[in-house]
């Protein structure tokens, strides 16, 4: 007979919180350190070059963790999102010396490769674009190029090759699409960029 798996108060308010966005990597403020856990630890360990360990989860399970000191954020958040991961900085919303249970914590910025106003992400001699690609038929395409940081935002569409043309034109940072259609675009457009698959708009 297996055990049933406890999770410990914070892990429950973790895995609460990453539900909200499971395709980013979840920055979770514990104290004075970033820590990540499970998967999310294991790509940071890699991007980041620190150290991957594991620590108790409840009874008799373990998961993967990895951290940084909060003052290094600025330090690994571009190394994360440049190297296309989509960053979502949980930071705790209460001080923990006035509460008496777990320490309230939400979401405060949520980075993506194509969209960030931070300095230490931004390369400012170049655009930092967001496009959105979406066809409904593979012969014509809608595309928009969005840069945040600048405001500059252009639309059009065109076909196959006139849209091959202004991505390689306007190299976006991460390219929208609908959910499922990350294949063919690639096998269109090349595997170059970060597609970010949403739900059907």
């Amino acid at each position: 007979m297996s055990k049933q798996v406890v999770e410990t108060p914070m892990m429950k308010q973790y895995n609460e919180i990453k539900q909200q966005h499971p395709d980013a990597v979840l920055l979770f403020r514990v104290g004075d350190f970033y820590e990540t856990f499970s998967d999310d630890a294991i790509t940071a360990s890699e991007i980041l070059g620190i150290t991957l360990t594991r620590r108790a989860n409840g009874a008799a399970q373990f998961v993967e963790l990895a951290g940084f000191p909060h003052h290094a954020l600025d330090t690994y958040l571009p190394k994360l999102v440049r190297a296309g991961k989509r960053v979502a900085i949980c930071d705790q919303l209460e001080d923990p010396k006035l509460t008496k249970t777990i320490v309230k914590r939400g979401i405060t910025e949520l980075v993506t490769p194509g969209v960030s106003i931070n300095d230490n992400v931004l390369n400012h001699k170049e655009n930092n674009f967001l496009a959105a690609v979406y066809s409904a038929n593979g012969k014509t395409f809608g595309i928009s190029f969005l840069d945040i940081s600048t405001g500059e935002f252009l639309t059009t569409e065109g076909n196959k090759d006139e849209t091959d043309k202004l991505l390689s034109s306007f190299s976006p940072k991460e390219i929208l699409i609908e959910r499922g259609s990350k294949r063919k675009l690639g096998e269109y457009f090349g595997s170059d960029y970060f597609f970010f698959e949403l739900d059907d708009w």
